[in-house]
């Protein structure tokens, strides 16, 4: 009779977040598939699981190739519980690769709620919840983040804390007034919401933050228009490309387009064309 694989969430800070069911899912496991064994092997040992069931690693590196073994065992009946470091597995997190063999090889997977932190960050933010979307992680170039300020919906996104402050500089030179929250720590000693615009968050947040941080970033308001900047620094891209100064350029797209030639350098660079 086949097996199972039980999709768990886990705490993404506090380890009270756990929930009976997923507890309950770890105890019963005859295999555990985890992103980090000696991270997992820590959670069953602080939720008193023993003995632990054997744990099998499955993280980005090695999933596409560890999924069908796993498959098979749960054809042959073994219960296979799927965890990452923290939070739901297969958002931003392995996981996709093994729910999608199982599928294909119809068995059974069961999908148990529990802590997520991009829904914790979307509330928290105090921003428009009624349409969102998730990013996943932030683009690194200027474009892709262009694309992402133009969203009729409010933008869940990871970012790491060596990155947060370039990115912040980056996405206020497009969108100065947009409002914004960065989330940090959630659900931890630490936790720390920082609300204002995206000019304010980037002013805040110089240097490389601690922790780990969800952005959250308010819907395109009508009065702003992305589109013209998006244009404008697409030309810059290709003048540069052909062998052209980025200052320069800058400089004749600002004067062909009415966009300041800063914000232009900015969106390009990420750099801040005064240093």
């Amino acid at each position: 009779m086949p097996g199972k694989l039980v999709v768990c969430p886990t705490p993404i800070g506090n380890l009270d977040d756990i929930t009976p069911r997923v507890r309950e899912a770890l105890v019963n496991a005859d295999y555990v598939a985890c992103e980090d064994t000696r991270r997992t092997g820590t959670l069953l040992d602080r939720l008193g699981i023993s003995p632990p069931p054997p744990l099998i690693s499955n993280h980005e590196g090695n999933e596409a190739s560890r999924a069908p073994d796993l498959a098979r065992r749960i054809a042959r009946g073994s219960r296979i519980a799927l965890v990452s470091d923290a939070g739901m597995p297969a958002i931003s997190d392995p996981g996709y690769r093994l729910i999608r063999t199982c599928l294909e090889r119809d068995l059974e997977v069961e999908v148990l709620p529990g802590p997520s932190v991009v829904p914790v960050a979307l509330v928290a933010s105090g921003l428009p919840t009624d349409r969102w979307r998730f990013e996943g992680f932030l683009p690194r170039r200027a474009g892709e983040m262009e694309r992402v300020l133009r969203s009729a919906e409010t933008v869940v996104a990871f970012e790491s804390p060596r990155r947060i402050s370039e990115s912040l500089s980056a996405l206020a030179a497009i969108a100065p007034d947009r409002p914004a929250a960065v989330c940090r720590e959630l659900s931890k000693l630490h936790e720390e919401i920082s609300r204002g615009t995206l000019g304010e968050l980037a002013r805040r947040f110089r240097g490389e933050a601690k922790g780990e941080i969800v952005l959250v970033i308010g819907p395109a308001l009508d009065d702003e228009h992305p589109e013209d900047i998006s244009f404008a620094v697409d030309a810059l891209r290709h003048l540069v490309q052909s062998g052209a100064r980025p200052r320069a350029a800058a400089s004749v797209v600002a004067a062909l387009t009415g966009t300041r030639a800063n914000d232009l350098y900015r969106a390009l660079t990420g750099r801040d064309p005064r240093q």
